[in-house]
């Protein structure tokens, strides 16, 4: 990628433009870190990058953007640029081209107003960006207020930088951030999804979430978590503390990779708690079907947030699932097999582990499951059936309910060891229709 993004820059440089790599990229490269992708900044107008290279693509040309591919890679080359006065707290209005310290003081943090020159080897810094890389600290360039207030969405990108490099907010910009959460609400539904993702599936996800609950914006975003603090637990279960700090701990306890649905599964597991929670005749704290409600308002949020149908399901099936480990000892071996078919049967394990991890401390019903599973993985949990429809009509049966009955009855036999062939199979369903009937 980085010879590719080379190659660019050098031919700018030959065409008489100024041109740096910008961003994020030189952040990275000062930390030791990989860049995912490289931006370059130029003296060069958008034509003047379109007429240049052959295949190119004008994403933001009226803010001075053009993306070029080269190699299979996607460059942003952008013009440097001044802003404008911003109207929508998304993007300015207009764009005046300018320098390279003009488009610098531009820039949302120091950490990210640098440049790089590839060919020279070394760093451009008008902001004071390289310092507080070095003393790990995310500062505003220029007036914080101001900047927050041009792209609302910077004061969930300064919690995310905080969170995710490991670095603390200058006292200034952390004041300015708290008092521009407000505004987050103009920013869009697929930008903040987008943030948070990138906040709760990094390894310092509790850092993160520290930062979200002391800034504001997790009041702000997700109410429903917010509300978890406070909501009191049976102690002998959950000793602990009350909901809020349940689920902190087991985000602490997760590996550090994790998909979308296992983080976000952990995060709102316990979501219905404080709806459905009471106290029943003998003082003790009820939270009777809140697992349901949890799975509801899973579904509701990332309705919200505009998650994708696959992540949805995959999520508040986890959610809606998490109190049926509790009875796995006591399931019948064919329930037990499909149990563990389902799709989200990884992640649901996980978020189980940490769910007794996180409370009452004990992993008998867990180490139960992998103990079947590993007993079951001698041969498919769910075989192909020894039934089919089309054996019922060679029997004579007409299609309707009957036959759903006695799929299901078949394969429930199957899956426990009581129907092996298909001989049997059918000489069973023969003998027992009127038994299936009467179901």
């Amino acid at each position: 990628m980085e010879a590719a993004a080379t190659r660019i820059l050098r031919r700018l440089r030959e065409a008489g433009h100024e041109a740096f790599f910008a961003g994020g990229c030189v952040r990275d490269r000062l930390l030791g870190r990989e860049a995912h992708d490289i931006d370059i900044a130029t003296g060069a107008r958008p034509e003047d990058v379109q007429r240049m290279f052959a295949r190119t693509v004008a994403v933001g040309a009226q803010f001075g953007v053009v993306v070029v591919l080269e190699d299979g890679w996607e460059f942003q080359v952008a013009t440097f640029r001044a802003d404008g006065v911003y109207v929508d707290g998304r993007r300015p209005e207009s764009v005046v081209f300018t320098t390279p310290e003009g488009d610098a003081r531009r820039r949302d943090f120091t950490i990210n107003g640098l440049f790089y020159d590839p060919l020279d080897h070394r760093v451009l810094d008008f902001v004071g960006g390289q310092a507080d890389l070095r003393a790990g600290v995310v500062r505003c360039i220029g007036d914080a207020d101001a900047r927050f207030s041009e792209d609302k969405l910077r004061v969930l990108r300064g919690v995310r930088f905080a969170a995710t490099l490991g670095f603390e907010v200058e006292s200034g910009t952390w004041s300015a951030l708290c008092r521009g959460v407000g505004g987050i609400g103009a920013v869009s539904a697929e930008r903040i999804r987008d943030e948070l993702v990138k906040i709760f599936r990094h390894p310092s996800r509790v850092r993160g979430f520290d930062l979200l609950d002391a800034s504001g914006l997790l009041a702000k975003l997700l109410p429903e978590v917010e509300a978890m603090k406070g909501c009191e637990q049976p102690p002998e279960f959950h000793p602990e503390g009350d909901v809020f700090v349940h689920t902190r701990l087991m985000l602490s306890l997760l590996p550090e990779e994790v998909s979308v649905p296992l983080v976000f599964s952990v995060l709102l597991h316990d979501i219905g708690k404080p709806p459905v929670g009471f106290r029943d005749e003998a003082g003790r704290i009820r939270f009777n079907g809140h697992e349901g409600v949890s799975g509801e308002m899973t579904e509701a949020i990332f309705e919200r947030l505009r998650f994708s149908n696959a992540e949805t399901d995959a999520t508040v099936a986890a959610v809606r699932n998490h109190m049926a480990f509790k009875d796995v000892k006591n399931m019948r071996v064919a329930t037990l097999k499909r149990f563990l078919s389902r799709p989200t049967i990884d992640d649901e394990l996980e978020l189980h582990r940490v769910d007794c991890l996180g409370s009452h401390g004990l992993l008998d019903n867990y180490e139960f499951l992998l103990q079947r599973r590993e007993e079951f993985s001698r041969e498919p949990l769910i075989p192909p059936p020894l039934v089919t429809g089309r054996d019922l009509l060679a029997l004579g049966w007409s299609a309707g309910p009957l036959f759903k009955k006695a799929l299901d009855a078949v394969q429930v036999r199957q899956l426990e060891g009581a129907l092996t062939s298909r001989e049997e199979a059918l000489d069973w369903v023969a003998r027992s229709r009127d038994m299936l009937e009467d179901l």
